[in-house]
């Protein structure tokens, strides 16, 4: 992938395959559904947002792209399995997941002692069970054709340890560490597995992470100029599902403006 790369350029590099992409409705895994669809891959959008993933799943129709929505609650495992049936009627395979559903939108940020039960159970939920649920489910379909790509989605905070948001950074560094396990568990089967970690991204959502004003760094972090879009995560996205990226499992490619380093 070059930057500025166009559709017809990306065409082709996931002919032949089947890929789901939870949390697809808006933001990130939209713009991840939108791109696979562009490259040649038969796209299964799961969200919970009904309406919201049926009408992305049609605005990628109409581009001319393969793409079909299925309302999905990753926290179910009786919805997952629908996804899966849904996903398998297209070709009988799924070579691709992307695990990007996730709370996010209008978390409360507190300090650590303040969360209640009820928020921290909530995210662990969707956030990391909702993640195995979805593996659980593709992994055995995978393992029969001895191939697969699972992208996390994990986040930038766990390299940072962003304060006041322990719930959510918690569940992202349980992510990047059932990454690591997958990788281990489900490479003799061929299947490869990343973690994709974003820096912070304008993608729409609430950002209600209000730090206060005395514990805010001073300056930009970033090495590079500029913030990041959800446009800016597909080229990444792409790799990690496709064949260039065969000799690689169980690493965090952080795409963040330099803002921290994966060493």
């Amino acid at each position: 992938m070059t930057p500025g790369e166009t559709p017809s350029e990306r065409a082709g590099r996931l002919s032949g395959r089947v890929a789901i992409v939870t949390g697809a409705a808006r933001g990130i895994g939209r713009a991840i559904a939108g791109a696979y669809a562009e490259a040649g891959a038969d796209v299964v959008l799961a969200d919970r947002l009904v309406d919201a993933v049926a009408q992305a799943a049609g605005e990628i129709s109409a581009a001319g792209g393969r793409a079909i929505a299925c309302p999905t609650d990753v926290t179910s495992r009786e919805a997952v399995d629908t996804l899966c049936r849904t996903a398998l009627a297209i070709a009988d395979r799924i070579d691709i997941l992307v695990n990007n559903a996730a709370l996010y939108d209008g978390l409360r940020a507190a300090p650590m002692e303040t969360l209640t039960e009820a928020e921290w159970d909530e995210v662990l939920a969707v956030n990391v069970r909702g993640v195995w649920n979805v593996c659980r489910a593709v992994a055995p379909v995978m393992r029969r054709h001895g191939y697969g790509k699972i992208v996390n989605l994990a986040s930038g905070t766990v390299l940072q340890g962003t304060p006041f948001m322990l719930h959510y950074v918690a569940s992202k560094g349980a992510v990047v560490a059932m990454t690591r396990a997958l990788a281990r568990e489900l490479g003799p089967d061929g299947i490869r597995v990343n973690a994709l970690a974003p820096g912070l991204t304008d993608s729409g959502a609430r950002k209600r992470w209000e730090v206060p004003e005395e514990r805010r760094p001073v300056g930009s972090p970033a090495s590079l100029p500029g913030g990041l879009v959800p446009a800016d995560l597909v080229g990444t996205a792409i790799f990690l599902a496709s064949a260039d990226s065969d000799a690689m499992t169980g690493q965090v490619v952080a795409v963040n403006l330099g803002t921290s380093f994966v060493g």
